[in-house]
This record gives C-alpha cells, sequence and structure tokens, in this order.
C-alpha cells in the first residue's frame, strides 16, 4: 500500500496528475486555494475529456479560516423551449434520450462557476491572472495530451452510440479511430476557446461572441438551448448543508444535488458506532450501504429536487430526530430490500487547501460518458446531457419543466473536525458518490486510516454508476472471501467486479491538521496524484 503524501506549504488532489500540478504551480506562484482550483477544474477539462467539460456543470464548497464555508452553484437550468410536449411533438416519450442534441437540454454551468470563483478568489487577496490560470489547458489543448488507457477505454466502449453524434468523430476519434493509450491527443478548437474566455472574461461563455457561436452549433445540433437560455444564467452562492457529527461539522451543497444524502448516511452511520469496526470488514460496509439504503429512499426519491420545488427545506432532512429515524430502521444482521438506483454518471473530483487553509472541494462533469456525445463544431465543447435525468411523466419529483434544474448526483464534501483537521473529499460516479464519501470520511476520521490507506482499500458500489446499469452490491475483488460470503449471508446480492475496478469511483482527499501540515490520497483507479510542497 502506497504512503499518503504530505506537505507544509499546499496540497492539491486530482483524478490526473496534470490537473492537481497545474493547481501546485498557482500555490507555488502565491495564488490561493480558489486560483489553484480554477487552474485545475480548467486543465482536468483538457486532459480528462471523456469525464468532464467546459460544456457541463460544477458545484464548489470554499472554507477559509474564522468564516462559515460557502457554496457556489453552477447547475444550468433546462431550456425555455424544454418541455414534455416539446419531447412528446419530436415523438419522444417515456425517457429522454442520452445522447445527441435533443439530450442537451440544459446550459452548461461550470464557467460560470470559475467566475464566480475568480469574484471570490479576488476577495481573498488573489491577484493571478484568468490567462494565467488557463494557461496549462490552453497549453494541452494545443499541443496535446497523452491519451489515458481510461480515455481509451470510454472511447472504445461507447464508440458505436456516440460516433453519429454531431461532432464527435472529428473530435474524439482522430483519424476515425479510438486513440490508443499514450497516443498525443490534440483539442485546437477548445484550446481556441479558452484563448478567448481569457481574453474576452469568462462572462463570453453566456453574453458574447462565444455565446453566440455556442447557441448557433447547439441549435444545429437539435439541442432546445438558445441564446436567451445562456444569457438568462448566472452562478450563485448557496449556504451549504451541515451534519452535526460527533467528530465535527460535515458540509455538503444543498438541492438540486444529492449533498444531504451524503451526509444523511454520514448521520447514521455515526449513531450506529463504525469508529471500532474493521474498515474492510462486513459489519462496516454492511452499515454504509443499509444506511445508504434508507437515505436514498426516504430523502433522495422522496424530496431532492430543484430546490424552488421542493416541499421541505433540505436541512431539516438532517435534524437529530429524523437521522436517528433513519438509522433505527437497520438491521445489523440482515440486508433490507433494494430497488433501482440512479442512471450513471460521469465526474470527476478535485481538492485542494493551501497554506492559509483556505480549503475548496470542487466537482464537475458531463453526466455520461462525454455527456451527449455532441461536440459543437466552432468552439470543440462537447455538451452535457444533464438533463436526460429529468422525468417526462406529469408529476414526477422531477418533472421536466422548462427552467427547472435537473436533479443531480454531484455533491463534494468538506468537513472541519473537532480536532482542528480540516479535510475535503469527494468521489465521481452517480449513486457511488454518497458511498464513496462514507467510506472515505469513515475510515479516515472515525477509524483512523490515512486518507491514501482509506482510498486504496477496497470498495464496495450499491446501484449504479458510470458504464453499468445492474443494481447489486458490487464489491472489489480484494475483500476478503469471508467478507464477501457474510454479506450474501445477510442477504445482499453480491457481484463482484475487478480488484482496483474504475467502477467504483475516483476518490481524493486532502487533510490540514491543526499544526499547518498536510496529509493526502489519491485514487490508483483514476490517474490521479497528490501534488504537495
Amino acid at each position: 500500500m502506497l504512503n499518503p503524501t504530505r506537505g507544509t506549504r499546499g496540497m492539491a488532489v486530482a483524478p490526473h496528475a496534470l490537473a492537481s500540478q497545474s493547481a501546485l504551480a498557482v500555490l507555488r506562484e502565491g495564488g490561493n486555494a480558489v486560483e489553484a482550483m480554477i487552474a485545475a477544474a480548467a486543465t482536468i477539462a483538457v486532459v480528462y475529456p471523456h469525464m468532464n467539460s467546459i460544456g457541463g456543470d460544477s458545484f464548489w464548497l470554499v472554507h477559509v479560516p474564522g468564516r462559515e464555508p460557502q457554496g457556489i452553484d453552477a447547475c444550468g437550468a433546462a431550456a425555455r423551449a424544454a418541455s414534455i410536449s416539446w419531447y412528446a411533438e419530436r415523438g419522444v416519450r417515456g425517457s429522454i434520450p442520452f445522447r445527441g442534441g435533443i439530450a442537451a437540454n440544459t446550459v452548461a454551468g461550470t464557467i460560470s462557476g470559475w467566475a464566480l470563483a475568480y469574484e471570490l478568489s479576488r476577495e481573498l487577496g488573489g491577484g493571478l491572472p484568468l490567462a494565467r490560470l488557463l494557461a496549462d489547458a490552453i497549453y494541452y489543448g494545443t499541443t496535446g495530451i497523452p491519451v489515458t488507457r481510461s480515455q481509451h477505454l470510454n472511447t472504445a466502449a461507447k464508440r458505436q452510440e456516440l460516433e453519429p453524434q454531431p461532432g464527435f468523430a472529428a473530435a474524439f476519434l482522430p483519424g476515425g479511430d479510438v486513440p490508443a493509450t499514450g497516443a498525443r491527443f490534440l483539442q485546437p478548437r477548445l484550446a481556441a476557446t479558452l484563448e478567448q474566455l481569457a481574453r474576452a472574461g469568462l462572462g463570453d461563455f453566456y453574453r458574447g461572441e462565444l455565446a453566440r457561436s455556442i447557441a448557433a452549433d447547439l441549435a444545429a445540433a437539435g439541442s432546445p438551448v438558445t441564446l436567451a437560455d445562456l444569457e438568462a444564467h448566472t452562478a450563485r452562492r448557496r449556504t451549504p448543508l451541515v451534519l452535526e457529527h460527533s467528530l465535527g461539522r460535515v458540509f455538503n451543497m444543498p438541492p438540486p444535488t444529492q449533498g444531504a444524502i451524503s451526509l444523511a448516511i454520514l448521520g447514521q452511520l455515526d449513531r450506529l458506532g463504525i469508529a471500532g469496526l474493521d474498515p474492510v470488514g462486513a459489519d462496516f460496509v454492511h452499515l454504509a450501504v443499509e444506511a445508504t439504503k434508507r437515505a436514498f429512499r426516504e430523502i433522495r426519491d422522496k424530496h431532492i429536487t430543484d430546490p424552488a420545488y421542493m416541499k421541505v427545506d433540505a436541512q431539516s432532512l438532517l435534524a437529530p430526530a429524523k437521522l436517528d429515524e433513519l438509522a433505527s430502521g437497520i438491521a445489523r444482521d440482515r440486508a433490507a430490500p433494494w430497488g433501482k438506483g440512479k442512471p450513471p454518471s460521469d465526474t470527476i473530483w478535485m481538492g485542494v487547501i493551501d497554506g492559509a487553509g483556505r480549503a475548496v472541494s470542487f466537482i464537475q462533469s458531463v453526466y455520461h460518458e462525454f455527456g451527449a456525445g455532441i461536440v459543437l463544431s466552432a468552439s470543440g465543447i462537447c455538451w452535457q446531457n444533464r438533463g436526460c435525468s429529468f422525468s417526462l411523466s406529469e408529476g414526477e419529483l422531477n418533472s421536466l419543466r422548462p427552467g427547472r434544474k435537473p436533479f443531480h448526483t454531484l455533491n463534494p464534501a468538506l468537513a472541519l473536525a473537532r480536532d482542528g483537521r480540516t479535510m475535503v473529499y469527494g468521489n465521481m460516479g452517480g449513486d457511488g458518490q454518497p458511498q464513496t464519501q462514507s467510506a472515505v470520511f469513515g475510515r479516515t476520521l472515525a477509524q483512523g486510516l490515512s486518507p491514501q490507506a482509506a482510498i486504496e482499500a477496497p470498495r464496495w458500489l450499491l446501484g449504479r454508476t458510470w458504464g453499468q446499469t445492474s443494481d447489486t452490491l458490487k464489491l472489489e475483488s480484494r475483500f476478503a472471501p469471508e467478507v464477501v460470503a457474510e454479506l450474501r449471508r445477510r442477504g445482499h446480492d453480491v457481484e463482484l467486479v475487478g480488484a482496483y475496478d474504475e467502477i467504483v469511483g475516483h476518490a481524493g482527499c486532502v487533510i490540514r491538521h491543526p499544526d499547518g501540515s498536510f496529509e493526502g490520497g489519491a485514487d490508483p483507479r483514476s490517474d490521479g496524484s497528490v501534488a504537495a510542497y
């Protein structure tokens, strides 16, 4: 097992090493954690293009010592034309397709999140110009990146459904072939778009020359998103949800994200007493899985949607009495029934903490692999399909409405421990995000593992994640045979997957200790690293 990375002046973690290094370079130049994350966000959009894009959404959690954490909601809403009747007129009923212009029905919000974060960085005394923060991403788009195995495998696996989509082949199948692992992969149109944003400002994406180009290409692809939709969009600062945990205060984003679910799982596990359990034993896995079922069934599937449409206050779902009720319904010796999870998703999570203790937990996504699969001809932007999570049935919790925000699996996490530690942590992968958060939080703060050991240890996934549609309890094959047997005895529908299987996600964690030293872990299932100094 790898040792955790340690440092004394700042630390960043990302699922691609070039992104964590972009963040570290900014920290070394005197930039703050928010500036470093903007640089990492730009780089990861170029070097991990199957996982995220500037055509997607993002969410931020930012903590400055002495202040309450704050969030940034950079989620795009459904187009004004996007309605159940709009789809019916095009012969689409039942569910929204995953691919094509018809799936690209929401505004991409992530650039607006960068813009609002850039304003925040200035409030914190940051002085690095936007052009500097985007410089690495522009370079990698212009000169190329070595293709990761993850990009190669995902392109090959999804080629049949993606190749017919507008612009996909030209962008991601150079020469008509899936680029090989290690091959140099160029994205000159995307680099030029980032250069334009550096020159004209990030607002150009929504209300400028770039916005007009985006709108024209979206229309040509059959998307309902218009220039008016782009112009109406703005990112917003949000008050995070907070869980009062025995080990400290844990924060996550409010709806439309499933941040409440991640916190509810931790709240139940706190009541169930996991501190003394084996981090890779059947008891811990069983309780985490059962807490997940309760949170999904009683909170997510009943309540979580665009906050403008919610009938309860999201923070009330984390009230002590509610968590007591959820935890009391868990049987320690048998598995509860399990239905269906949410559709799979594709995402990246990254974390940065600087020497002053300013911490950022960040997540950025296009939903499925390569999003809707459309790549805009002028700008090279791959557009998300987040809006395919809407229901085309009237009366459903997440029924499609013009201007409505989609339900988001994305949720970045941050913990302020009672012992003075600050921790940012997260994961990619639909239903797997809150589950891996419970594993990382539980194994580090509750059970005492290092961040690297917590992430590297075998993990589980109940339900679906990217590339998977079955709803079994998936266990990495490194779990001991007796653990697998015991979970089956308790009634879990167990499916074994690879030893270090990408389907359980790409996790990351950075901890800043009270003495100012840092400790971090990156996921060997990804192409990532921890960068520190």
